[in-house]
């Protein structure tokens, strides 16, 4: 099935059994149908509906990918400061919205939940259902569309998004900083946590990726004094090159997101070994994982996603969480849209 309508969308899911979504696959993981299960294919479902420049607004079809509202917002100076990771790979609005993916960038300017302002989507009784609104000030009601951030599609299917978008910076530079082991790496992570960085990532086993954004004027100051406060670093000539490359994530066989924090960091390094990168000052790791090691995070309960990768079970654990299995119930009834 792929609808090109949301009331096509309302058809189809009263008229099928168990339904999972997928748009520009770029999270085989999450996307790919199992048994007895119809793919409900949103890639046609794609559009920017409104956008007011003047206003840091916009609001898509969930099937948009993330390149094209980038490349718009872009030729207004403007972008997602919450950076979508695979956005060159064909990601789409809904897609990092129902994973709840982040990129780099959310270390300075919040993750996805902090940018959503509103959601429409069709439950599993094929009711079409607004969560939020599309203006900045709008603080009537329950938060619900924040709920849809991670949900991965078990509340119902997104087919409409209206986020808030910020100047994109005048100019950027970037610190690479290599230092001899771990603790060190560690130490001046927390050091810097307290600067105003645009991103602050670890490429174990102790490299420092540190950006910087603001006036072109300004910046070279303040890349020397940084320099003096780590003891070194090198600046990076393809800035902007170089933080497209990161959000692609080309890890594999199986792509992870685990979350983190700096003192978890060194016992999550016990247990990875493949290529991985810490972002937003430590708080999330994306790795690339063999699935002898992926057995081995769920034998010791490490919470994670699998985005990459024939797994069964991408999310560890199962959703346990009363309030969650509540609102399941109440929009999915049927039990139309898979929980993970």
């Amino acid at each position: 099935m792929r609808p090109r309508s949301v009331e096509e969308v309302q058809e189809a899911v009263r008229q099928a059994g168990r339904l999972r979504v997928q748009a520009g696959g770029t999270k085989p993981a999450l996307s790919a149908p199992r048994e007895g299960e119809e793919v409900l294919d949103l890639s046609g479902l794609r559009g920017v509906l409104e956008y007011a420049p003047e206003e840091f607004v916009f609001t898509a079809l969930a099937g948009t990918p993330v390149a094209e509202v980038e490349a718009l917002l872009r030729a207004h100076g403007q972008h997602l400061p919450f950076h979508p990771p695979l956005a060159h790979e064909g990601a789409t609005l809904g897609g990092t919205v129902a994973a709840g993916l982040s990129g780099p960038l959310r270390h300075r300017f919040g993750g996805v939940r902090d940018f959503i302002l509103g959601v429409r989507f069709v439950d599993g009784e094929g009711r079409l259902v607004r969560a939020g609104g599309k203006v900045v000030k709008n603080a009537a009601g329950f938060g619900f569309h924040r709920l849809m951030v991670g949900s991965l599609g078990a509340f119902g299917v997104m087919v409409e998004l209206s986020f808030k978008v910020f100047p994109y910076p005048r100019s950027t530079a970037t610190l690479r900083l290599a230092l001899g082991r771990l603790e060190e790496a560690l130490e001046r992570m927390e050091r810097l946590l307290a600067l105003d960085l645009m991103a602050l990532d670890l490429e174990p086993p102790a490299t420092l990726w540190v950006r910087l954004g603001g006036l072109p004027e300004s910046l070279p100051l303040r890349v020397e004094r940084l320099q003096a406060l780590l003891g070194g670093g090198e600046v990076v000539e393809e800035d902007e090159a170089y933080w497209e490359e990161a959000r692609r994530l080309a890890y594999g066989p199986l792509l992870v997101k685990i979350p983190a924090k700096l003192p978890e960091i060194p016992r999550l390094e016990a247990l990875l070994a493949g290529p991985r990168r810490y972002i937003a000052g430590g708080e999330a790791v994306y790795a690339g994982l063999e699935p002898e090691e992926r057995e081995r995070l769920k034998a010791l309960g490490v919470p994670h996603l699998v985005l990459k990768g024939e797994v069964p079970d991408p999310l560890f654990p199962p959703p346990q969480d009363p309030f969650f299995l509540k609102v399941k119930r109440a929009l999915d009834p049927r039990g139309r849209f898979p929980l993970s």
